[in-house]
Parts: structure tokens; sequence; C-alpha cells
């Protein structure tokens, strides 16, 4: 499933009501009060002397987001003042947001939260029209611009989507809106991503964000904003430049299954993006993949294998900057219909959820670098 946006956002007006700036505690700061802080430093054994090991130090701020049967994660946000809630995406393959409206007309609002502009005392309109297209469904709508709240973090003046019209693709989703992560150089009209704000408005201590993912529709996933949390992983975070800044975007050394490269033999381009449910690979890729595993194409165009043969299917091997990171059969097959979690992409390859769920990822914007990291 694929969540691109391609949002046009204007800039921030210098009429905007200024609103004065909220920080909310963090977790050190709740620990620190309720008596834990000491005792949780102690049994994590944190090297203040490495700067990619905050754990707590940088007032990192967790926001928690539910597993929709490992086909979506979302955790919830609040728009306006007083905070109207909306539950979002957080997108990495996009840089805006957008929820939506109560002057929404389509069958697709009415199963979500919608805005109400006239109950917001914080709330600035413009004249600006938007129309979002995705890989699957569109929307449109207009902007505008009010305090946005995730978790404790309070996002003043944030340019937002307030939805129109909406794709009856969007119908049965589980969340209302998408709050996009990607760099600012995704959205249009030079408009601020909320990450960006939280950063530029002082917000958050490092530049950088980090997510862990759960497996089967588990509890516990989490994107953390400002910090990075050892608990969620093993080993040595593996840091890799990011090679457009756009989308974060990396280059592949190659893919390989039982030693064997099939796909991007002297490197591709592939995007790291929370938002995409599965793989994208080119379509020779895939097709490469496909007769490794010895998969058929159903009827409906997707590649599928014997379920009693998945036990017995290779690794899918992504070698990034010299480090490989494996994905097994258990992660790229469905686990009820035994379909291949991958599809074609003609522009570049895509570690969606099925890659993301394998590896704790931290997203550096200082360094315009990804960290990647077995997850526990």
């Amino acid at each position: 499933m694929r969540w691109l946006l391609l949002l046009g956002l204007v800039a921030l007006s210098e009429s905007l009501v200024k609103i004065p700036l909220k920080k909310g505690k963090s977790m050190r700061e709740r620990m620190r009060e309720d008596g834990t802080l000491k005792e949780f430093l102690k049994s994590h054994k944190i090297d203040h002397a490495n700067k990619y090991l905050p754990v707590l130090d940088a007032d990192a701020f967790y926001e928690p987001m539910i597993n929709y049967f490992d086909t979506s994660y979302y955790g919830t946000i609040s728009i306006g003042t007083p905070p109207q809630d909306f539950t979002v995406i957080f997108d990495t393959g996009s840089a805006n947001l957008w929820v939506p409206s109560v002057d929404c007309s389509s069958p697709a609002c009415l199963n979500h939260n919608k805005f109400d502009p006239s109950s917001s005392s914080t709330f600035q309109s413009t004249n600006e029209n938007l129309a979002i297209h995705y890989g699957k469904g569109s929307m449109t709508g207009v902007l505008g611009y009010d305090t946005v709240q995730v978790g404790d973090l309070v996002v003043t003046n944030q340019a937002f989507g307030l939805c129109t019209t909406e794709a009856q693709h969007f119908t049965n989703s589980p969340f209302d809106g998408i709050l996009g992560m990607a760099y600012p150089s995704d959205a249009h009209d030079d408009a601020t991503p909320v990450f960006d704000n939280m950063w530029n408005q002082g917000l958050l201590s490092e530049d950088l964000f980090s997510v862990y993912l759960s497996k089967d529709g588990d509890s516990g996933s989490v994107m953390i904003f400002g910090g990075i949390d050892l608990s969620y992983y093993s080993g040595e975070l593996n840091w890799v430049p990011v090679s457009k800044q756009r989308y974060w975007q990396i280059s592949i050394d190659s893919v390989s299954m039982n030693g064997n490269v099939v796909a991007c033999d002297g490197g591709c381009q592939a995007i790291v993006d929370t938002g995409t449910t599965n793989l994208d690979a080119s379509p020779a890729g895939l097709a490469s993949i496909a007769s490794a595993i010895g998969a058929s194409e159903n009827s409906d165009g997707e590649y599928e294998v014997d379920c009693s043969a998945i036990s017995s299917l290779p690794d899918i091997v992504f070698t990034i900057g010299g480090v490989d990171y494996p994905v097994p059969a258990s992660a790229y097959i469905s686990g009820t219909q035994c379909n291949v979690k991958i599809h074609p992409n003609h522009r570049h390859w895509v570690l969606g959820d099925v890659f993301i769920r394998e590896y704790y990822v931290v997203f550096d914007s200082a360094n315009n670098a990804i960290g990647l990291a077995s997850s526990n």
C-alpha cells in the first residue's frame, strides 16, 4: 500500500497569530520526577560519550503506534485549540500533513474524524487549494495553519491540508490522515514538514527520529522524536548516507539469495518508507526474486508460492554499505494467502514495513544518514 503524497503547501504567512511556545515534559523528565530515571540508566548501561546512544539523554519523545494487522502503523495527534484528535500514518515517504475536514462530502470521510476549523481559536485559513494523488487513491482540499500536537510536542503555525473530497480507497482505512516525515524538498511551496518544525521551534535536542515496528500485529510500535533507544535493537547501528535528500533515499549494493545476486547488480537506489506496507522492487528484480523462490503469477497479477514451501525459502539479503540485511521468507511471504509481499516499481526500490519490522531505523536529519540495526 503506497501513501505517497504530492501535496503543495504555501509558505508561512507573516499575519499568522503568534502562539507562545509550549514544550511538554520529556520521558526523561517524567522518570526523574517519579524516581525511576537513575535505575533505568543504570540497567541500560548508557554510554554518555556516544552521541548515537542518547537513550532518554536526548529528551526523546515517544509516540506509540497501533499495528493494524501488519498493514499500517498509526498514532494519534491533535490539531487546533482546543485540540481535535486524529489518527495518522507517520510516513517517511512523504513530507506533508492532511486530515479530513467537516466540509468533506465523500463517503470515505464518514468513517473518520473530521477537523472543524470554526472550533479552533488558533486556526488560520488560506485561499490555497490542493490535490493529493497516491499510488492508490487521491484527495482534494484546502490549506490551513494551526497548532499540531504529537504526544507531548506542541508545534505552532503548522501548515496542513483539510480534505474536502476523499477517494473510496480510503473508506476502510483505520487512520484518518497522513503526517509526512520526508525532507522539506519533497514538500511543495517551501512548506515546512511537522518534524522540521519540531526542530526549528526548539522542541528537540537531537535533529533525528527513529522507529520500531512490531510484528504479527503485536503492540509496542513506536516513533521516537529526538532520540535513539538501544533497548529496541541488538548489536551496533550501521550508518548509511542519504543519497538524495527528498525521500529518505539510500544506495543498495546488491540484492542476493542463497549467495547469488538476483537484483541490483552494481547498485541501485531505494527509499526507506514507513508508509509502504510491503517491499517495492524493479520489475526485473521482482521477476528474478520470483524465479528464485519458484513463485507464479496469479490472476490478480501478484506472485504466490506453495504455502508448504515457505519454511524452506531463502532470505532476501539487501547489502547496504557493505553490510548484509537479510529479510526472511516469513517476512516477505503473506502467512495467509502465501502471496509475495513485493510489488513492482519502475522508479526505485522501496524498503517498506516488511523490511522495517526486521530493522530498527534512525532517520538522522543532522547528518543526512540512516542508521540500521536488528530489531529486538
